[in-house]
């Protein structure tokens, strides 16, 4: 990215957004000093920021917008693989809502060219009272960057031959035409938008019920280790009875001819055999309450797996109009998920992927680590990682964990 604030025809700046409000704008020679690590904003260290690059004309009306994700890391410096041309980009943008200047050019993960990638864009919000395109334009108007206005020179009016009257009706005609040809520009952008809230917010629900569904198998496994520390003081507590059974038999095998002492021990040891039964029942008693308890759990666990989804939920029309959910991952793409295989990929998505990738998870794992931070992770005997950037592979299959996660000082001997 380029360190000019003015472009040739006017301004550029970077916006970053917290929800649906402007929380920090900077020009873009400020943007690129973070970008090349001079500074750092510790209020957004490992924060995954959504931001806006600002295009204005020199009468400070927006040109142009790409709606962008950038990740600072734990010492708030901004992730120094990030390499998204977005200058680039605000000038292929196809066209957006009018902001003042005309239709503008937009780029979001909605509507981008096939170059750019999805991931590193997110979609504006259009809903009245969140529009991030009127937050935008308060902003810009605000000027609190304090760019310098450059007022339009008035044109001259040149006088023309022919038919005014038709003219007039063309010229009107032709921006109605304009007018609706805008209309329709925004409507269709704002059903992407709304599209991607959907997709959203139903990954929001199906990561909900990933947690629920794990609380129960987590409640399901403390009863069962409860249930196998009840059994065990059980069988303690048999043990302990037979032995008092034992000593009983013994101690009446000795008794000769009704000595008052052995008499006392007789009875204590009746009240011992009598109290440790009244235990034992007792034990028993919660025993088979936790083990109806586990089969409920169990009951209830199966239905939880196996009940058709809620009328008119958002399942439910997955399943009645035969919806298939597309997954996005690295190395593998956009991947197309039926019905019947949604429960399958939400328990273990990363293990589903690397399926499809041919390989095992610890393997997909490694090399998604590695495509993610293309780095040399080499450690020192103090544990201290080199980090050197090296050429990132694409293609899981093509991976070589500790060659191609190595840099060219720590490659093993004999590799190239």
């Amino acid at each position: 990215m380029g360190s000019a604030d003015q472009a040739s025809d006017g301004y550029s700046a970077v916006m970053f957004m917290e929800g649906s409000n402007v929380s920090r704008q900077m020009r873009a020679s400020e943007f690129g000093a973070f970008l090349d690590g001079y500074v750092g904003l510790s209020d957004l260290a490992d924060t995954d920021v959504r931001a806006v690059y600002v295009l204005l004309g020199s009468d400070l009306l927006v040109r142009s917008l790409v709606f962008f994700r950038i990740y600072f890391d734990e010492e708030g410096r901004a992730d120094s693989s990030w390499n998204l041309p977005i200058e680039k980009l605000a000038k292929k943008g196809a066209k957006g809502p009018d902001m003042g200047g005309g239709p503008i050019r937009l780029v979001c993960r909605s509507q981008r060219p096939k170059s750019a990638n999805g991931e590193d864009l997110w979609d504006p919000d259009m809903t009245p009272g969140s529009n991030h395109f009127q937050a935008i334009r308060r902003a810009v108007e605000a000027n609190g960057l304090k760019f310098r206005k450059v007022e339009p020179a008035p044109e001259e009016d040149i006088p023309v031959l022919g038919d005014d009257s038709r003219s007039a009706e063309d010229s009107e005609a032709s921006a109605d035409r304009a007018r609706l040809a805008q209309v329709i520009r925004e409507q269709r952008l704002r059903i992407k938008t709304l599209q991607s809230v959907h997709r959203d917010a139903l990954s929001d629900i199906q990561r909900e019920n990933r947690h629920e569904m794990q609380a129960l198998r987590n409640e399901m496994a403390e009863l069962q280790q409860k249930f196998e520390r009840q059994k065990l003081t059980n069988e303690q507590l048999k043990k302990r009875l037979a032995e008092r059974n034992e000593q009983y038999l013994s101690m009446q095998e000795q008794i000769a001819g009704g000595d008052e002492r052995q008499h006392r021990e007789d009875a204590t040891t009746d009240a011992e055999v009598v109290l440790l039964r009244e235990q034992l029942e007792r034990r028993q008693r919660e025993l088979e309450l936790r083990d109806e308890k586990i089969v409920a759990l169990d009951q209830e666990n199966h239905e939880l797996r196996h009940q058709a989804p809620t009328e008119d939920s958002v399942m439910d029309h997955l399943q009645s109009h035969s919806v298939f959910l597309v997954a996005y991952h690295p190395g593998v793409g956009h991947i197309t998920l039926p019905y019947d295989d949604i429960e399958t990929y939400f328990r273990n998505p990363v293990a589903y992927a690397a399926e499809r990738c041919g390989l095992n998870e610890p393997a997909y794992r490694e090399w998604l680590e590695h495509y993610e931070k293309p780095v040399c992770y080499h450690q020192d005997e103090d544990g201290t990682r080199c980090e050197e950037p090296v050429m990132r592979v694409s293609q899981p299959a093509d991976f070589r964990a500790g060659i191609d996660d190595r840099c060219e000082k720590h490659q093993p001997q004999g590799e190239n």
